[in-house]
């Protein structure tokens, strides 16, 4: 008799009957702890709880216990350490008891359905899984390229800055953006604007978390090809005239240094006591991101530890990164926080120190070349960034209408003349230290401690870092957006307090930087990413309107294709982290979204 393979899919397509598995059963007892084995795996690697419900968690453990004896005690951990109330001494007493009242008739079945209740796929049987002709797998590549056409789905449109924010910004940033032609292009235009003006305001600084921090930002800008992500570019020149004055510093001291070399070369030997002179600083803003570690770190130092990396091809750093030579992402993540950056140049046998390095970064590039920078979130280098996921438009614009009789590069090198003024202004007056008033910190602490404890719930404790380092990204936006308006009123003290509206849009942007961070971050490698159905997870909290019942939100989770018993398992994990509050029964409220977001949604849809 010909021997069939067991198939899960199969046993759960017959009708609620027990199954019982013989020596003489089609079903062995290997292969079934092969599948469970397989789908447990699937459940660790998606950090699925499967036994919410009490009697679904003992009936695990029953058909465990019945199935495969002492051998299911580690396989019922697995499934159980999950549930947020776990216990290995309670699971252990559970099993216990499983195995003391064996037979009492539960199956695999129960397992294998609410394992395809939250969402892990059952294999089919291995006869179709390893049919290896050709014919057959032409056949199937066909239907899988169907299918996947079929279900196709248009890709997540990521949220972009509200249009109420933009007239609430200091006029030159103002300047800086009304060229654009799409949400997108202005978002990433005031994003690569205070990006590069942070690393060009000398003298300016305050304390947070009680550090002296300066305005330096991280920026790494993804899209597709040909997304729009090239008018970032621009931004560039907003601070070249800077770039400028210190080449010509670099310039002049190379002239010195050559006629202090033909003077020195010219009484060598003759005059005793006169010394070698030494080389000049190689002083300039836009610091090359291809570059050695130690020929980053000296032009950094000889720059006075100021500088920015300014590349549209995020990979050129990567690279950079990964080469045994090019390797100074430790210093790199050292300048966000102004931690002294130290090395040995060898040419002149001399150890150096970098106090409170001021270094800025401007990255563009595809998703994949955000994985070549960024393997994983472990060495902290992804939390330093601020992310912008760039949604792609497939419309063509026309690409003859222009806003400026000249051109961008005439408008934008203007604009960084106009800059360069507050930049002199800044760089020849007093220290600037930057306030935030007592009712902004109490609203600052309020706002990010809410924001941790949603993203601790959909993301896990990885993301944390993300969390608190966007707290100092917001932070000084406030102390760019303040320094900008003495562009406006032309004064400036040793005491500079923010502005309401200013800190208000700090705030904006977060809400939504946040977002396109977690869909960055649910997207590294899979070697350390964070399981998708944690982005799925988000996608689900940010559907839920701000009021909602247990009809509204299992809605929502059919629209998405959540099994109803993962939904019910999202909303109990969303309710003890405070990000859903139950009012009453069967009542709840999304508290992670305001009254206006939930309007403005109602009528997008």
């Amino acid at each position: 008799m010909e021997r069939k393979t067991f198939n899960p899919l199969e046993w759960l397509d017959k009708p609620d009957q027990q199954v019982k598995v013989t020596e003489q059963s089609n079903y062995t007892t290997n292969t079934q702890l092969e599948e469970v084995e397989r789908i447990i795996q699937g459940i660790e690697a998606n950090r699925v709880d499967v036994t919410s419900a009490y009697s679904d968690w003992v009936n695990i453990g029953f058909a465990f216990a019945d199935e495969f004896g002492e051998t299911g005690r580690n396989l019922f951990h697995r499934v159980s350490q999950y549930h947020p109330e776990y216990s290995t001494q309670e699971c252990d007493k559970q099993f216990d008891n499983c195995m003391k009242a064996r037979g009492q008739g539960v199956s695999l079945k129960t397992f294998f359905y609410h394992a395809k209740e939250a969402g892990i796929p059952l294999s089919t049987p291995k006869e179709e899984r390893q049919d290896y002709s050709p014919a057959s797998r032409s056949e199937k590549q066909s239907k899988n390229l169907n299918t996947k056409a079929e279900i196709k789905k248009e890709p997540e449109q990521m949220p972009t800055f509200p249009d109420s924010l933009f007239p609430e910004l200091p006029e030159f940033l103002q300047k800086a953006i009304q060229i654009a032609t799409s949400n997108e292009e202005r978002d990433i235009l005031l994003l690569g604007s205070l990006v590069a003006i942070s690393a060009c305001l000398p003298k300016v600084s305050g304390i947070y978390d009680g550090k002296r921090v300066y305005s330096n930002l991280f920026l790494f800008i993804t899209a597709q090809a040909s997304a729009g992500k090239g008018r970032l570019v621009h931004c560039r020149q907003l601070v070249n005239p800077v770039h400028k004055e210190f080449r010509e510093q670099a310039k002049l001291h190379k002239q010195h240094y050559e006629l202090e070399l033909a003077e020195y070369n010219a009484n060598k030997g003759k005059v005793e006591g006169i010394e070698k002179p030494e080389k000049p600083p190689e002083k300039m803003l836009f610091i090359p991101a291809n570059n050695s570690s130690t020929g980053a770190y000296q032009l950094l130092g000889d720059s006075d530890g100021k500088g920015l990396i300014f590349e549209t091809e995020g990979d050129t750093l990567a690279h950079a990164f990964k080469s045994d030579y090019g390797n100074y992402s430790d210093g790199f993540r050292k300048a966000f926080h102004h931690e002294t950056i130290s090395y040995y140049r060898r040419t002149d046998r001399e150890y150096v120190d970098i106090e409170s390095p001021c270094l800025s970064t401007v990255l563009s590039g595809t998703p994949k070349q955000v994985a070549a920078l960024i393997p994983n979130a472990e060495n902290g280098l992804f939390s330093r960034f601020i992310f912008y996921y760039m949604n792609v438009r497939p419309v063509w614009k026309n690409v003859f209408a222009s806003q400026t009789p000249n051109g961008l590069d005439d408008y934008f090198d203007a604009l960084g003349n106009e800059f360069f003024n507050l930049y002199s202004f800044l760089k020849t007056g007093q220290d600037v230290q930057f306030f935030l008033t007592a009712d902004q910190q109490d609203q600052f602490n309020q706002f990010f401690g809410q924001i941790q404890e949603k993203y601790m719930s959909i993301q896990g404790i990885d993301y944390m870092a993300t969390i608190r380092r966007l707290g100092l990204i917001a932070y000084r936006f406030c102390m760019i957006f303040s320094a900008l308006r003495i562009m406006e009123t032309g004064e400036t003290s040793s005491k500079m307090i923010c502005e309401e509206r200013d800190f208000q849009a700090s705030l904006a942007m977060v809400k939504v930087l946040v977002k396109h961070s977690s869909k960055v971050f649910a997207e590294l490698p899979e070697d350390v990413q964070k399981p998708t159905r944690l982005n799925r997870k988000e996608k689900f909290l940010n559907k839920l309107p701000k009021h909602f019942n247990r009809q509204k939100y299992l809605e929502v989770a059919t629209a998405l294709s959540i099994p109803h018993k993962t939904a019910e398992g999202y909303v109990t994990d969303f309710c003890k982290s405070n990000v859903i509050h139950r009012e009453s029964q069967d009542n709840y409220i999304n508290t992670s979204i305001e009254e206006n977001e939930e309007v403005k949604d109602t009528k997008e849809s």
